[in-house]
């Protein structure tokens, strides 16, 4: 038959060798079942686990007025929706869900999508085209990356939060060509919050259009938890967020003015061409933003617990990086003891996230520690005395600072 054409595809920077002889001695960190409930403490490998690796931060996903709200929803509308937002798949659920978001973040209106990743790639290949710039901060999201790429628009990545970066790449951008600024509102690896009021002044000095990827700000900061922009006092054209992590569910949506939304909705391929978001996954997130608006109490304990975790690890010499928020990563340095720090940890009974390249720069690989309102006192100290015993197996060098 002769030679067969064989794909090359984008692969992964390592070979499919390294993988399999990292499950052969146990330090492959992915793929790993959990069994029962996603909640403060979940079983792995048959052993009681404290999560440390969950977007879950106000730990609704096992609050029994959500699980309910799921139910009924079934009940009401069935499992599915068998057919896109844009044909047979609007619910009424999803239009009342949409003016509660709205309502919720100040915005003149709302679109859900059915994935938080879909959401970032469906709007920004709405907003911008061929013949225009994307603005991209260099730790942005997989999802804007994507986004942009698939958008086919001229991309200018500028450094980590540095404005005189972001200065230098406007300068760059004829006036007459359209522009977008993209940026997590907070980062998911290090969990730092966006410099916005800086990119605020130089985006509207440069009349450039501004759309904040909240997906770990929505519920974490700001007013009631209504996300960065909020959190600064400021106003941007497009917030995006999700419903996986706050929210308990999965989904995502838009929010800005009702003439900007209306345009997304009706160019946005990936909501044209994708199912709409389950009856069930709507109504838990539904469930869980009116809880996250009536009961502070959860965002007040999330971030209770979030400072509590980041003290113990300062003071058993960890380096947290610049975080701000209930992302607390540990950095380590290099991928090997990354890798040997996660395997001891979840060996001991916690799970954390290893953070390597290409997903955080070469010489920043780090644990990505996600706190939940729902973590109890006795879960930190057990995970800060694990990190301990960890640590006087694998030293690692002071931070610097």
């Amino acid at each position: 038959m002769g030679n067969k054409r064989i794909l090359k595809g984008n692969r992964l920077p390592f070979s499919r060798r390294i993988i399999e002889s990292a499950m052969e001695i146990g330090l492959y960190p992915y793929f790993i079942p959990v069994t029962g409930e996603q909640g403060h403490r979940v079983k792995m490998n048959g052993k009681d686990t404290v999560m440390l690796g969950s977007n879950n931060y106000l730990g609704l996903t096992e609050h029994p007025e959500v699980k309910k709200a799921a139910k009924d929803a079934i009940d009401k509308f069935g499992v599915g929706c068998t057919g896109s937002r844009y044909l047979n798949g609007t619910l009424d659920i999803h239009l009342e869900m949409e003016e509660l978001i709205a309502d919720f973040m100040g915005a003149e209106a709302a679109l859900m999508f059915s994935t938080g990743y879909q959401t970032n790639l469906g709007t920004i290949y709405a907003l911008a085209g061929k013949d225009d710039y994307i603005i991209s901060d260099q730790y942005n999201h997989a999802s804007i990356v994507d986004g942009a790429r698939m958008s086919r628009a001229r991309v200018i990545v500028y450094a980590h939060n540095d404005m005189c970066s972001l200065k230098d790449v406007v300068g760059e951008i004829p006036e007459s060509i359209g522009a977008l600024e993209v940026t997590d509102g907070v980062f998911s690896m290090e969990g730092d919050i966006v410099k916005l009021p800086d990119i605020h002044r130089i985006c509207r000095e440069n009349d450039i259009m501004i759309m904040v990827d909240d997906a770990h700000g929505i519920g974490v900061i700001g007013p009631h938890g209504s996300g960065t922009a909020a959190h600064f006092g400021l106003d941007v054209d497009i917030t995006m967020g999700t419903f996986s992590k706050s929210l308990a569910s999965m989904g995502g949506f838009i929010v800005g003015r009702e003439d900007l939304i209306f345009d997304i909705k009706h160019a946005a391929r990936s909501l044209m061409f994708s199912a709409a978001p389950p009856p069930s996954n709507v109504a838990t997130a539904m469930k869980a933003l009116q809880i996250l608006m009536d009961e502070p109490e959860h965002k007040d304990n999330l971030w209770k617990n979030a400072n509590y975790l980041k003290d113990g690890l300062h003071k058993l010499g960890f380096d947290t990086g610049a975080s701000d928020t209930p992302i607390v990563p540990v950095i380590i340095g290099d991928e090997p003891p990354t890798v040997a720090y996660w395997k001891l940890l979840l060996d001991r009974g916690v799970y954390t996230n290893p953070v390597v390249f290409p997903a955080t720069p070469k010489d920043r690989n780090l644990l990505r520690n996600s706190v939940m309102a729902t973590h109890t006192i006795d879960d930190l100290n057990f995970a800060l005395d694990m990190y301990e015993e960890v640590m006087q197996e694998i030293p690692l060098d002071e931070p610097e600072g």
